[in-house]
């Protein structure tokens, strides 16, 4: 599936990824590959996010934590999430 992250300032990542976790306001959730469409709302935590490789643009590459060759994390503040035709597009603070 698709993975686009935008904040207010710029696009932060647009790729190919195997899951997402998200801090949902009810509790954290995964998304994976052909879920069904959803739209929620994101509360201060963390972004976990899998796949097979990763291309971060210079210029936001700092907000990234790496895991492992295959995971990254991604702190917000808030934000919201829709995931529809096999593409997630996170709006983050």
């Amino acid at each position: 599936m698709i993975l686009e992250i935008v904040s207010p300032e710029a696009t932060l990542f647009k790729g190919e990824v195997n899951s997402v976790s998200l801090p949902g306001v009810s509790g954290s959730f995964q998304i994976l590959n052909n879920h069904a469409p959803i739209v929620s709302i994101l509360k201060k935590g963390v972004v976990k996010i899998e796949a097979k490789s990763f291309h971060f643009e210079k210029e936001v590459a700092q907000k990234f934590t790496k895991v492992n060759d295959q995971n990254y994390t991604l702190s917000i503040e808030s934000g919201t999430i829709e995931m529809k035709d096999n593409k997630v597009i996170v709006l983050a603070d």
